[in-house]
């Protein structure tokens, strides 16, 4: 599911589409409300917002074909949504809020030395991994697999699950040092399992298992 806002030229935004399909609005007429009330604004700084811009044209595509759509950041939100009434649609403004406030505070961590840090002994440990899942690449040929090189995307999505995160530069600190440790267990459990003569089916079974477990003792000592 794609996040309520994210990030785009590194600034939060959200857009239409997800608004319209939250809020219950039909997106062609969320457009027109958009351009007819906020045409001014679109793709234009405004000085009261400290020269900042509120809605971005944009498309996205859908069954083959592109269509259009706002990205809009936290003022051109506010704006769009100030008349929109009932229970349901304050609690989505609270979620946007609280989406906000989140990615706002990661734009700002993503500047510290900490983070930069971090991403860069990432990048390291994910050589290291991409290296043993070389070996196990060929391992796997050597077993009989025909798309054995499928394995590299395999480990990858998995490590990216199991440490929550989707994009590893839209990442917190805390989600990279989760990511390393993930990529660490695959890296150990690939070797061990590749020595001792393990399919290459059952190597991927014991680092789900092995990560699952990590996963779960990691939450348990997060909210201890």
């Amino acid at each position: 599911m794609q996040e309520l806002v994210y990030l785009k030229n590194d600034e939060a935004v959200c857009d239409s589409l997800q608004v319209a399909e939250k809020f219950h609005k039909r997106h062609d007429k969320l457009i027109s409300e958009i351009k007819r009330m906020y045409g001014d604004l679109i793709g234009k700084s405004n000085v009261q917002n400290g020269g900042a811009k509120f809605f971005f044209e944009s498309t996205y595509m859908n069954r083959g074909k592109r269509y259009p759509m706002f990205l809009m950041n936290r003022d051109g939100f506010a704006l769009l949504v100030m008349g929109f009434t009932g229970k349901e649609a304050l609690e989505w403004k609270l979620q946007y809020i609280k989406a906000f406030n989140q990615m706002e505070s990661f734009i700002k961590e993503k500047t510290t030395q900490t983070w930069i840090e971090t991403r860069q002994a990432g990048k390291l440990t994910r050589k290291a991994e991409t290296d043993t899942i070389k070996k196990l690449v060929e391992y796997a040929k050597s077993q009989g697999s025909t798309h054995a090189d499928m394995l590299y995307m395999t480990y990858s999505k998995l490590a990216n699950k199991m440490a929550g995160i989707q994009k590893r530069d839209e990442a917190t600190v805390m989600q990279l040092n989760n990511l390393s440790l993930m990529e660490n267990i695959i890296l150990h459990v690939i070797d061990t399992g590749i020595l001792t003569g393990k399919h290459y089916k059952e190597i991927y079974k014991d680092c789900k298992k092995r990560l699952e477990t990590v996963k779960d003792l990691a939450y348990l000592e997060a909210t201890a």
